[in-house]
C-alpha cells in the first residue's frame, strides 16, 4: 500500500477515559493526570514513537443518565473529574518539536469570537501544530451547566455549528491580510489591511476584527467526530480529518465512503479527507503474554463505568428497559453513533440484556474503539487489514494502561509496521496541515473556509 498510516494517541484530561476503572491497575499512572509533568512525559513518549498527534477528547458534564444517577461516574472516575484539554497543550508543545495536538471543543457552549482567538493563540505558541476536533455536545448535564433546561435538538446543534464555523473562517481567513503586519518605522500593522467581518447571522453577530494576527496555519486543522447523517454532512463540508464510527469493517467502510461521497458533492476533493478509527491494543511478545496482560487488566475493568458512559453519550438509560426486549435504534438528542453500533450494523438483532453485556465486555469496543489482543505481527495484521479494507487513513490509539499501552505499541508494534513500510520513520517538516497534506499549510481552495480570504491573501 502506498499511503502511510497515520497514528494519533487518543486521550483525555481525566483519570478514566475509555478503559473504565483501569486507572486503579498498579502499573497505571493516570492518577498523575493533574500534574503537568505527566502530560509532558506522555507527549515526549508519543514523539519518540513518531505519532502524528495527541487527540484530546473532552466532556462538559457528568454522565448521569444510566440509573438516573451520576454516582457510578463519580465512583469509578468515568470521565470525572475532567480538566480542560487546551491548557495542557502549550507545555506539551514546548517539550516536543513535531508532535501535533487535536483539541476537542464544543460549538454549542462556546462563542466563535473568543474561541477563534484562543485557537489562533495556540497555533502561534505551537508553531502551527494545532487541530480543532469539533463536537456539538450531547451530554444532558452539560446543557444544565450552561443554563439550558434541555439539550438543543441534534440537527439544530449542527446548524449552530455551521454558522459558528463561518464566523471563525471569516476571522481566521479574512480579517487580516497576509502583509498586514508591518513592524517597521513604528508601525505594527497597516489599518487598511485589518478588516471587520461584520457577521450578522441567525445565531451570532460579530463585528471583528480578529484580535490575533494570522498564525502559521490561520485556520487550525479541522477534525470532526459526528457519524449521524447530519454529522457526516457537517464533516463532509468542513472536516479535513474525521474520527469515524463503527466497530465492523463494513460499518467503518460505510462511514468513510459516505463522508467522502458527500464531500465530493460539496465540491471538495474526497481524497483530501483523512479518516481515523479508534483502537484499543493489548500486545505481548507472544500470544500467551498478550492474553495474560488482557486478563490482568480485565480484573480492574468497570462494566458499570462503561454503561454509565454509554448512557451519558446516547441519552439512553438501559436500566429502564425490559432486558429481554429487542434493542432497536432510537434517535435521541444524544450520540447516535453509539446507538447505531449496537442496533444498525450486524446481522443479528440483540436484546437489551445482550447489548448491556456487550457494552460491559472489556474485550468489546469501549467508546467505539475495537479491542485487539495479540502479538506484534497479529496487531500489525489487524491494522493493515482494517486500513486496506475500509479506506481509512489512520488510527486513534486509546490507552488501556498509561503509559504502558504506548510503550508497548512503540516497542513491539511500531517496528513491525515500519518494517512493512506502513508508517513513517521520520517526521515531515512544517505545520500540522503541511505534515498531513503538504502544500503551503493553508486551507485548500476546495475547502469552504477558503472563500472568506481577502483579495491578495495566499491560496
Amino acid at each position: 500500500m502506498a499511503k502511510k498510516i497515520r497514528l494519533n494517541l487518543f486521550d483525555m484530561n481525566v483519570i478514566g477515559h475509555l478503559a473504565h476503572g483501569i486507572w486503579n491497575h498498579p502499573s497505571d499512572e493516570r492518577r498523575r493526570f493533574n500534574e503537568l509533568s505527566y502530560w509532558v512525559e506522555l507527549a515526549q513518549l508519543a514523539e519518540r514513537g513518531k505519532f502524528d498527534a495527541i487527540f484530546l477528547a473532552d466532556i462538559l458534564g457528568v454522565c448521569d443518565i444510566y440509573q438516573q444517577s451520576r454516582d457510578i461516574s463519580v465512583k469509578t472516575g468515568m470521565q470525572v473529574p475532567a480538566n480542560d484539554p487546551m491548557l495542557i497543550v502549550p507545555a506539551m508543545a514546548q517539550a516536543t518539536t513535531h508532535l501535533s495536538f487535536a483539541v476537542t471543543i464544543s460549538t454549542t457552549y462556546e462563542h466563535p469570537f473568543s474561541l477563534a482567538r484562543r485557537l489562533s493563540t495556540l497555533d502561534h505558541l505551537t508553531n502551527g501544530r494545532v487541530a480543532w476536533n469539533i463536537v456539538t455536545t450531547a451530554v444532558t448535564s452539560a446543557a444544565r451547566n450552561f443554563g439550558l433546561s434541555e439539550v438543543i435538538q441534534h440537527d439544530n446543534r449542527y446548524d449552530i455549528a455551521d454558522e459558528f464555523l463561518e464566523v471563525c473562517y471569516k476571522l481566521w481567513e479574512g480579517s487580516w491580510e497576509d502583509d498586514a503586519v508591518v513592524l517597521e518605522n513604528g508601525i505594527y500593522a497597516d489599518p487598511a489591511k485589518v478588516h471587520e467581518i461584520n457577521h450578522q447571522g441567525q445565531y451570532f453577530k460579530v463585528e471583528g476584527p480578529h484580535l490575533c494576527e494570522p498564525s502559521l496555519q490561520r485556520t487550525p486543522v479541522i477534525y470532526q467526530a459526528g457519524n449521524s447523517d447530519r454529522g457526516r454532512k457537517f464533516a463532509a463540508r468542513h472536516a479535513e480529518c474525521v474520527f469515524v464510527g463503527g466497530t465492523s469493517v463494513d460499518a467503518v467502510r460505510y462511514y468513510a465512503q459516505d463522508i467522502r461521497e458527500k464531500a465530493k458533492a460539496y465540491g471538495r476533493d474526497p481524497e483530501q479527507l483523512l479518516m481515523f478509527k479508534g483502537l484499543n491494543v493489548v500486545v505481548g511478545k507472544t500470544a500467551g503474554e498478550a492474553r495474560d496482560k488482557f486478563e490482568d487488566y480485565k480484573k480492574y475493568w468497570s462494566a458499570e463505568g462503561a454503561l454509565a458512559h454509554f448512557g451519558g453519550s446516547t441519552n439512553l438509560n438501559l436500566a429502564d428497559y425490559d432486558p429481554d426486549e429487542i434493542f432497536e435504534y432510537v434517535e435521541t438528542v444524544g450520540n447516535q453513533t453509539h446507538t447505531a453500533q449496537y442496533s444498525k450494523f450486524g446481522n443479528k438483532k440483540r436484546t437489551v440484556r445482550e447489548v448491556m453485556e456487550a457494552i460491559g465486555d472489556f474485550g468489546g469496543s469501549a467508546g467505539g474503539a475495537n479491542m485487539v489482543v495479540g502479538t506484534p505481527i497479529e496487531v500489525a495484521d489487524y491494522i493493515q487489514h482494517l486500513v486496506e479494507e475500509t479506506g481509512i487513513d489512520g488510527i486513534n490509539l486509546a490507552q488501556v494502561t498509561t503509559p504502558g499501552t504506548v510503550k508497548d505499541f512503540i516497542e513491539l508494534v511500531l517496528p513491525e509496521l515500519q518494517n512493512r513500510g506502513l508508517v513513517k520513520e521520520e517526521y515531515e517538516e512544517g505545520s500540522y496541515r503541511q505534515k498531513l497534506f503538504g502544500g503551503n499549510g493553508r486551507l485548500p481552495d476546495h475547502h469552504p473556509g477558503a472563500r472568506f480570504r481577502k483579495v491578495g491573501l495566499a491560496k
